[in-house]
Order: structure tokens, then C-alpha cells, then sequence
């Protein structure tokens, strides 16, 4: 294959506004970097943040994307690891110093010089993604690309706590609550539930209790109405909150048994209030997990293909990328969007 010159991509230069047509020379790889032709790429939420500036750190302009699967076309001097065509996921994280204590003890995606793969560097919104080889993961061969790039960012969300904090001793005997059946939640679902934990869903919609129930939920409550979160008792060893919402977060702790954990990877818009005392009679944490190590997302990627977990997707031309982000902005997508060349 003959290297491409240049990568075009779909991008914007000011705040909020519709995606468009960019390019860029293709400049020679650094020694641990690949060039990844693009085979599927997921549309996060985080995009959307990114793109509106939520954060108050976006660098215009911006080529959006990090759930990304392509194969290598050509690698840097130092990478020995992969093989040109070998396919690879590239998830939110791009590199890290690699030296901190965090790096040096497997949380390198604790590392304060951790870098984003669509911060500062042209995202997966394209057809070609140049990235740090030591941040790609090569897909196995169970997991079609559009149903893999979803995993990269969101599968990993929600699998490192699910093992973070469930002790091995709790295995199989360990009740999760999901809050929100959403990108992230529904992985959260099917990962929980395949690791045989005792699953119980809350979502405000009661429309979602039967697909929660065909991925492995065996409860479902109404995630808004205090008297029925309260009816469960103390029935709870984690609640992962995959939500972007205001919810009776005292009224969750009290389903939470001794040693219990209420987990944020969905961030609410206002700041929490909660009660020390109920966390201290039983133990409980309130804690916030951010995206895997890198340890985490290749056993994620292990994990899924094992038990045939895949992302429910739809899919749009990568010219269609202004259509998917209305969808996902709307909250109709059922349950990723994901572009394909």
C-alpha cells in the first residue's frame, strides 16, 4: 500500500459548531509511533463535551475521537510489538511520562502527564490516526471493529471499577446496581452480569427494564423515586453510576451493604451532598473511577471476546458524522454510534 500523504478528517475550529473537512500532512513517525488506516471509530459523549468546550480545555481546531480500531500501515523504528495489518484499538489515553510512581505501578492512566488522544492531536473523526504504539491494543479476532471501538473508551470505563472494587472474595456472590442503561451502562450490564454478579438496573424510563433484562439485569428499579430505591434494604456491594443526572444519592447509599461502594464514571452536574455518617456506621466509599490502565483495557478486550460481549452500535458513514452527533446529542442513539470510512 502506497503511504498516504495526508489525513483528512472532520473537524471544527470554534465552539458548538457542525463538523467539516479538514486536512493535514502526514508528518514523518516518531520511533514508538504507528499510522493506523481507520476501520471504525465510536462517537462518545466525551466528543460532544469536547466539542462544546464543557470542560473549559478544548484546543481548536478539533478533530474528535477516541474509540478508535484500525489497522497498522506503517510503524516507527522503535515499535516491536505490532506488526504491520495488525488491527488495534486506540482508547482515550494516547501516552503518558511512563517514569511517575502511578506509570511505573500500572496506573498509567493516573500519570499527571498523561495525554488524550483528541486533545492537541487529531482524533479517529478521519481516515488516518497517527498515535503512541504503547497505547494500542491489538483486537481479537472475535470482535468485528464496529463492535470493538465502543470498548476502547467506554467498555473500559465501566470493566476497571467492576474489578477494582469487588474483591475476588465476592466473586460470583456480589450484587451491582447499574444506574442508567445508556453507551456506558449497558457494557456495564453485560460485563457485571457475565462475571456472574447479581445485577439490578435503575432507570428513570421503565421502557429499558426489558432489554436490561435480555443483557443480564435481574432487577430493575426506578432510579428517581426514592421509595422504591429504598424498598431494596441493603442489598447493594456496588453501584457503578453511569448517569449524567442529580439523583437521591443518600437514598443510594442506604442499598449499599458494609464495605459498600457508590462509583461515579457518569459526572453529575451539580456537587455532591452526602451524609458522613452513613458512610461511616457501615464503611461505605464514595469514590470516581476514571478510564483503564492499560492492563485493564487488555483484559477488557480479552474478557469481551471470551463471552461474545460486543457494544450495541449504529453505524454512519464518517461523512455522516455531523447526523450521528445530533443523535448522540439527542440521546436516541440505541445505544453507540459509531462512524465507519
Amino acid at each position: 500500500m502506497k503511504r498516504p500523504t495526508h489525513i483528512h478528517g472532520w473537524g471544527t475550529s470554534h465552539k458548538g459548531a457542525p463538523l467539516e473537512r479538514m486536512e493535514k500532512e502526514i508528518p514523518a513517525l516518531a520511533g514508538h509511533e504507528v499510522l493506523l488506516k481507520v476501520m471504525a471509530c465510536g462517537i462518545c459523549h466525551s466528543d460532544v463535551h469536547l466539542i462544546d468546550d464543557d470542560w473549559n480545555f478544548t484546543p481548536y481546531p478539533l478533530i474528535p475521537g477516541h474509540e478508535i480500531v484500525g489497522h497498522v500501515i506503517e510503524k516507527g523504528a522503535e515499535v516491536k510489538h505490532l506488526s504491520c495489518g495488525t488491527i488495534v484499538g486506540v482508547g482515550w489515553q494516547r501516552g503518558a511520562c511512563l517514569q511517575c510512581d502511578d506509570c511505573v505501578s500500572g496506573r498509567e492512566n493516573m500519570c499527571d502527564g498523561r495525554t488524550a488522544t483528541c486533545v492537541e492531536h487529531w482524533g479517529g473523526f478521519a481516515d488516518y490516526h497517527v498515535t503512541d504504539s504503547r497505547f494500542c491494543f491489538p483486537i481479537p479476532k472475535e470482535l468485528k471493529p464496529e463492535e470493538a471501538a465502543p470498548l476502547m473508551c467506554g467498555g473500559a470505563t465501566v470493566f476497571s471499577p467492576l474489578c477494582e472494587f469487588l474483591p475476588l472474595k465476592m466473586h460470583r456472590t456480589a450484587r451491582v446496581g447499574v444506574i442508567a442503561l445508556g453507551g456506558l451502562g449497558h457494557l456495564a450490564v453485560k460485563m457485571a452480569a457475565h462475571m456472574g454478579y447479581d445485577v439490578t438496573l435503575f432507570s428513570s424510563s421503565e421502557k429499558k427494564q426489558q432489554a436490561a433484562e435480555s443483557m443480564g439485569a435481574r432487577h430493575f428499579v426506578p432510579s428517581n423515586k426514592a421509595s422504591e430505591i429504598r424498598k431494596l434494604g441493603r442489598n447493594l456491594d456496588l453501584i457503578l453510576v453511569t448517569a449524567n443526572a442529580d439523583l437521591p444519592w443518600n437514598t443510594y447509599l442506604e442499598t449499599l451493604r458494609s464495605d459498600g461502594t457508590l462509583c461515579f464514571v457518569g459526572v453529575p452536574p451539580s456537587s455532591l451532598s452526602v451524609q458522613v455518617f452513613e458512610l461511616l456506621g457501615k464503611r461505605l466509599r464514595v469514590v470516581a473511577s476514571p478510564i483503564g490502565s492499560r492492563h485493564d483495557i487488555s483484559r477488557m478486550l480479552e474478557f469481551c471476546a471470551r463471552h461474545k460481549i460486543t457494544a450495541a452500535t449504529e453505524l454512519f458513514p464518517l461523512e455522516k458524522v455531523n447526523e450521528g452527533l445530533k443523535r448522540v446529542r439527542e440521546g436516541s442513539v440505541r445505544f453507540r454510534a459509531v462512524l465507519i470510512p
